[in-house]
C-alpha cells in the first residue's frame, strides 16, 4: 500500500504585492481615515434619511395592501424602497437593515403574485426594519438579530414552498 504524501502549497499573495502602503498604487492611509471619518459624521443624517425611507416604504406598502389583482406594480414600488434601505444600512453600521432589506428584495423577486399571506410576509420584513432602527440595533444584532432573521426565513420558507 503506497503511502500518501501531503503537500501544502501556499500561493503567493499577489494582491499584497500590488497594493501596498508605499510607492505607486499604494493605499493612501490618510485618505482612507478621512473617508471613514466622513462616513462616521454622516451617521446622524442616516437616521434622518432612513426615517424618510421607512415612511416611504410604509406608503408604498399601504398601496400594495389596498391594491387588487396581481399587485405587481405595487410590489415593484416596495421593492425599490427596500433596495434603498438595503443599500445604506451596512455603510452606517446597521448591517441587520441591509440583511433584512436583502431578504425582502429576494422575497419580492420570487413572488408571482401578492395575496394576503405574501402581503403579511412583506409587512413582517418592514416591521423588522422599523424595530432595528427604533431599538438602535447596530451590526448584525447579535442573538436578537439572528432570531429575527431566523423567524423571517421561516415565514419565507413556508410561503415559497
Amino acid at each position: 500500500m503506497a503511502e500518501d504524501i501531503l503537500e501544502v502549497i501556499n500561493p503567493p499573495n499577489v494582491l499584497k504585492e500590488k497594493v501596498g502602503t508605499d510607492g505607486p498604487g499604494a493605499i493612501d492611509l490618510e485618505a482612507l481615515e478621512k473617508a471613514e471619518k466622513v462616513i462616521a459624521s454622516m451617521a446622524n443624517s442616516y437616521l434622518d434619511s432612513v426615517a424618510d425611507d421607512l415612511r416611504n416604504i410604509d406608503e408604498t406598502f399601504g398601496k400594495l395592501e389596498a391594491a387588487t389583482g396581481d399587485r405587481k406594480e405595487e410590489l415593484m414600488a416596495v421593492f425599490q424602497t427596500a433596495l434603498i434601505l438595503k443599500g445604506q444600512g451596512g455603510s452606517f453600521g446597521y448591517d441587520l437593515m441591509t440583511t433584512i432589506g436583502n431578504e425582502l428584495c429576494r422575497l419580492i423577486e420570487k413572488l408571482d403574485k401578492a395575496g394576503p399571506k405574501e402581503v403579511e410576509a412583506i409587512k413582517l420584513h418592514i416591521d423588522s426594519m422599523k424595530l432595528v432602527i427604533s431599538n438602535d440595533i447596530k451590526g448584525d444584532g447579535g442573538v436578537t438579530g439572528k432570531e429575527m432573521l431566523a423567524g423571517l426565513q421561516q415565514v419565507c420558507d413556508k410561503l415559497l414552498v
